[in-house]
């Protein structure tokens, strides 16, 4: 990328690779990736979160709900022509982060849903100081995990 700044930010998380060739052009700002064309529920997983939407989407295939995939890349700005055309035929979009909720990803999602019918799900971390913690309770009690997002969505 040598048209705008870029910074790379390293995950806390496992980094995973697909093994599948990377074919975005990154001089195209804030363009997402639709990696699975669903209807109804629409998964946006950042970062390494990216790997949740795609577990999440397999279960809520097991319950008869082909959910949308998508792979931002950007955190810092919002696709709003892809967010738009979610509207047709989706009514629940959800946002999946590895970092904090309050004032992250999720909530400009949110935002720019604010005045529709589409109902947003943000998933990401609480603000709080953690010490000394094991990573899967913490994904457990933030309802981190593939299971409750299925569950979450499947109540709806």
């Amino acid at each position: 990328q040598k048209e705008h700044p870029v910074a790379i930010r390293l995950p806390g998380g496992a980094m995973i690779s697909d093994g599948k060739k990377v074919t975005k052009d990154f001089s195209k700002l804030n363009r997402y990736e639709v990696t699975k064309k669903g209807s109804k529920v629409a998964l946006i997983g950042l970062g390494t979160f990216y790997s949740l939407a795609e577990q999440a989407a397999e279960d809520l295939q097991n319950e008869g709900i082909d959910a949308t995939v998508i792979n931002p890349y950007y955190i810092t700005g919002i696709d709003s022509e892809l967010l738009e055309s979610l509207k047709a035929d989706h009514s629940v979009v959800i946002t999946l982060e590895d970092g904090i909720l309050d004032g992250g990803f999720g909530q400009k999602i949110a935002s720019f849903y604010g005045n529709s019918d589409v109902k947003v799900l943000n998933y990401g971390l609480k603000k709080e100081f953690l010490d000394r913690f094991n990573a899967e309770d913490v994904l457990k009690e933030n309802r981190l995990t593939a299971e409750q997002i299925a569950e979450d969505v499947i109540s709806l």
